[in-house]
């Protein structure tokens, strides 16, 4: 198995829970300001983006982690839609408000899904970003079908290193966590490095929801070979937390400078795996930034160090 795709369509394991997770999830949207949504076809099913900004710079687009959805960009929204058209798109396998129809089966139809989702909605060319899993389909993107990309932004990205069991037993131990009165919470938050026990509700409810009853069937996000890294072309901006738990920061990041065009790097210190969460205004700024230096450049961005 291709991991990071799934061999069947993710499903919710009954109409309660499903009914609970759309009602939270239009709490958690509820914190963007007045957005548009529009739905896409693709022929994985039908593809939820919500679309924020009149500025006519070129758009950019947003990718979240496994098991979120685009509620989580809400610190981001408002200031990256000033300049520029903003589009948060919804993973057709997560749970969110993309109806999945047909099996994404590797890397390649993960990146036609994407493809499709875009061309759907009009954009031919995109600034792309992306957290965790998400960061992992841009960077697929990047390889496989990056003709509609101008730069790209992989925020504590999969791909550059096989997903670690501490990992996932940080996950396991933040769900735990989770169940504890919030004002106990923050103990475990510092320890963990989890931005999500000390997240406000409205943006956590809809994701544990989803933990609790939305079966993904999806592998952990496999690791790129050195010769798919060496296909990507367009400029690449990395960000990683200190205290991610997803990836090793320097070893992913002398990984990523061997073989990627990145043009742009950084470890935030004291920050963990959810970085849009734990640093906003930061990755609000890396982003803007990135973009006019990429557009100053022709396409290539500089490296500051």
């Amino acid at each position: 198995m291709d991991g990071g795709t799934r061999t069947s369509v993710g499903h919710f394991t009954n109409e309660r829970i499903e009914r609970e997770f759309r009602t939270a999830y239009a709490a958690a949207m509820a914190l963007w300001p007045p957005h548009e949504s529009i739905d896409v076809a693709t022929e994985y099913g039908t593809t939820r983006a919500y679309r924020y900004g009149q500025g006519t710079g070129v758009p950019i687009v947003l990718l979240h982690g496994h098991g979120a959805n685009s509620s989580n960009w809400y610190h981001q929204v408002a200031e990256l839609g000033r300049h520029h058209p903003v589009y948060a798109i919804d993973t057709i396998d997560d749970p969110g408000a993309s109806v999945q129809r047909r099996p994404v089966a590797d890397s390649p139809a993960a990146a036609d899904w994407l493809a499709q989702s875009l061309a759907g909605l009009g954009l031919d060319a995109v600034h792309l970003a992306g957290l965790s899993y998400g960061g992992w389909l841009v960077l697929n993107q990047a390889i496989h079908r990056p003709e509609q990309l101008v730069s790209i932004t992989l925020l504590d990205p999969g791909g550059l290193a096989k997903v670690p069991l501490r990992f996932m037993l940080s996950l396991l131990a933040t769900l735990f966590a989770m169940q504890l009165p919030k004002s106990w919470r923050r103990v475990p938050a510092r320890l963990l490095g989890e931005q999500a026990l000390v997240e406000r509700a409205e943006i956590m409810d809809p994701v544990l929801l989803g933990a609790r009853g939305y079966r993904p069937n999806r592998s952990p996000a496999r690791r790129f070979t050195d010769d798919e890294l060496r296909r990507v072309t367009v400029p690449v901006q990395l960000i990683m937390g200190e205290r991610t738990k997803l990836l090793r920061p320097a070893h992913a990041l002398a990984r990523a400078r061997r073989f990627l065009p990145v043009r742009r790097a950084e470890i935030v210190p004291g920050v963990g795996h959810a970085i849009p969460l734990e640093a906003p205004a930061l990755v609000t700024d890396r982003i803007l930034t990135f973009i006019e230096q990429t557009a100053e450049r022709g396409g290539v961005a500089a490296d500051p160090e």
